[in-house]
């Protein structure tokens, strides 16, 4: 319960004016102002926390746009393709054969595949000719980009990875990349 100090009625506490007498509630009973409930240190902490968060988004944040798009998105073709070429090299150590299509790798080529599309590159596989036994002895590995100036690469059997930028598939006669 709180009462007016001037008159002694019950008033609300949050009344800065007393409705009864009208005294200023404001100001304590020997005339100073109430001290301010925000401090100094207070202000400048809140300040210093606030520039604080933002230096810290800004330091977060500025080496994710500092990223060559063009190179990410060449590495993650390549990597993909080294994925797609080590599931194939599994295959054919167990099978004595290549694949005709990439279904039979499962997932690990699944995912190789969606892996450089998001990257906005194309995997195309082409088995190799079959012999008179039917299995198949060799195959080509493709990766076009959508996305004219990206490098197109190549691979093969021999696990060589070779690349273009001219505005073409990739083939065994490109320079391989160190």
């Amino acid at each position: 319960m709180y009462t007016c100090r001037e008159c002694e009625q019950v008033i609300n506490q949050a009344s800065e004016l007393c409705p009864y007498c009208g005294a200023d509630l404001t100001v304590t009973p020997g005339g100073a102002e109430p001290a301010k409930k925000t401090s100094l240190a207070k202000a400048l902490l809140l300040w210093g926390t606030a520039i604080g968060f933002l230096w810290l988004m800004v330091w977060i944040a500025l080496p994710l746009r500092m990223v060559n798009p063009m190179a990410q998105a060449e590495d993650n073709a390549l990597e993909a393709m080294t994925n797609v070429h080590t599931a194939l090299a599994s295959y054919a150590q167990a099978t004595e054969t290549f694949p005709g299509t990439l279904e039979p790798l499962g997932n690990p080529a699944r995912a190789a595949a969606q892996f450089a599309l998001s990257a906005g590159y194309q995997m195309q596989y082409a088995p190799g000719p079959a012999g008179t036994d039917g299995s198949v002895h060799g195959y080509t590995l493709l990766a076009r980009p959508s996305n004219y100036g990206y490098r197109s690469f190549f691979s093969d059997e021999t696990g060589i990875l070779r690349a273009t930028r001219e505005a073409r598939a990739a083939t065994s006669l490109d320079p391989p990349i160190k």
